[in-house]
């Protein structure tokens, strides 16, 4: 592998006051993550893995405490809009999970990551086409860069991998890693909206 790697989420330092572009970013990079995933053997496979998870748990958290509370009351449709969104998010935690407990180097860790990943780009197409696109016309200027202000404060605050023993309750133990981490990037996202 180069040198050239994506940055862990909230590490490029950009300025992103504009949720909608924040996003759409953070898709390119997820796509990134998920061609340096593929490409690389070993410990390097493990760390860009790492740094999917930590990323995919940001950006959906984010999603699920900040865009999507606006898609369902900002426009015409929007809860059906939202509730699609949910659906297919469901659907990719799963795999993720389920791939979260594999090593890397594992044979069946291949077709997983390339199942989760058909389903995570074909989740961002619908998002960026049905949500997006409507949450920007349906405001202004100044809340799209408050909800992007909450997404960037949430992303300094995540941790960056799962610690043992940390989790909030018992459930976040059996559900495992991911959805822990995704649990404690909730909170951050709540703390920096102030909630």
């Amino acid at each position: 592998m180069s040198e050239l790697k994506t940055p862990h989420a909230g590490d490029d330092m950009a300025k992103d006051d504009d949720v909608v572009s924040l996003l759409m970013r953070q898709h390119g990079d997820i796509r990134n993550l998920f061609d340096e995933v593929e490409a690389a053997k070993g410990e390097e496979r493990r760390d860009a893995f790492r740094r999917l998870v930590r990323l995919l748990a940001v950006h959906e958290t984010a999603e699920e405490e900040v865009v999507h509370p606006f898609a369902r009351k900002g426009f015409p449709g929007g809860e059906q809009v939202v509730k699609d969104r949910l659906a297919e998010e469901k659907a990719a935690k799963e795999t993720l999970s389920a791939l979260d407990e594999l090593d890397t180097d594992d044979p069946k860790f291949m077709p997983q990551l390339l199942k989760l990943r058909k389903d995570v780009q074909a989740h961002a197409r619908a998002e960026e086409r049905y949500e997006f696109t409507h949450i920007r016309r349906s405001t202004d200027a100044a809340n799209l860069a408050a909800m992007a202000k909450a997404i960037k404060a949430a992303e300094a605050m995540a941790p960056t991998r799962p610690h043992p023993g940390v989790e909030s309750g018992a459930k976040n133990m059996a559900l495992g890693p991911v959805a822990a981490l995704m649990d404690r990037t909730k909170d951050a996202v709540r703390k920096a909206m102030g909630k």
